[in-house]
């Protein structure tokens, strides 16, 4: 299915893990865009000089996998933010230098661990790290981002409109000439949101979830937007700041 590759540009786009199943294997460089809040996370970690463990599953095995690293593993339930680290940004405000976290989520996390299969340079980019995750992809010819979506209960896909925006935002500070139509397309509702309000994404169903469930300061710190100046890349099987 060549014709799903966006073969002919640089900056291609393409959702969830079907876009590192399909579209992966022919570029140089990955950037997994999970706003709410796997990218989120593994920014505000980066930004205390910890490190983020992805994993793809929520149980006993994320813990095995942690203890082998000699990392803590986060609480699976983010209401347990209080008692350590969850997949709340919030919580991860008071993690420590050199600290190692294994972060298990179905969307973010997941797509991570399958993305360093390919061989590509994996990064994870949101809006507060929009601009240093775009200064990173300049030094790559061949650059996917994969926003991550959600996941209905019965485990298709919901594409979530604060990862394309946020997506979007990375495109534009990039300034790449060869873009994907999909690119363009996410490029345009980025411009769109900042002309208007881009507050507005404060309403989005993604974060009506989260204040629904207590979260709204996690909504808050999602959508801030440059204020890391450290790219996250994911190095074997941990993100870490970028050292070009």
């Amino acid at each position: 299915m060549h014709y799903f590759s966006q073969a002919a540009f640089d900056l291609r786009l393409e959702w969830g893990m079907p876009a590192i199943a399909h579209l992966a294997d022919d570029v140089d460089c990955i950037v997994i865009i999970d706003v709410m809040s796997f990218s989120t996370c593994v920014s505000v970690a980066i930004d205390h000089g910890a490190r983020i463990y992805p994993y793809l599953r929520k149980d006993a095995s994320a813990r095995e996998y942690g203890e082998k690293r000699g990392a803590v593993t986060a609480h699976f339930d983010r209401r347990q933010g209080s008692a350590g680290y969850t997949l709340s940004p919030v919580s991860l405000r008071k993690i420590g230098q050199g600290e190692r976290l294994v972060l298990p989520s179905p969307n973010g996390s997941a797509i991570s661990c399958r993305a360093r299969e390919t061989g590509a340079a994996i990064f994870s980019g949101c809006f507060r790290n929009r601009t240093a995750t775009a200064e990173a992809c300049r030094h790559f010819q061949r650059v996917l981002l994969v926003p991550c979506g959600e996941q209905w209960p019965d485990g298709g896909l919901r594409p979530s409109v604060e990862d394309y925006i946020a997506a979007g935002s990375i495109i534009e500070a990039m300034g790449r000439e060869s873009c994907s139509p999909e690119s363009l397309a996410a490029l345009a509702a980025w411009q769109h949101y900042r002309q208007q309000n881009p507050g507005l994404l404060a309403e989005c169903s993604s974060a009506c979830e989260l204040h629904e469930r207590g979260f709204g300061e996690d909504v808050a710190l999602c959508l801030e937007t440059d204020c890391s100046s450290l790219a996250c890349r994911l190095y074997d099987d941990y993100y870490a700041e970028y050292l070009p």
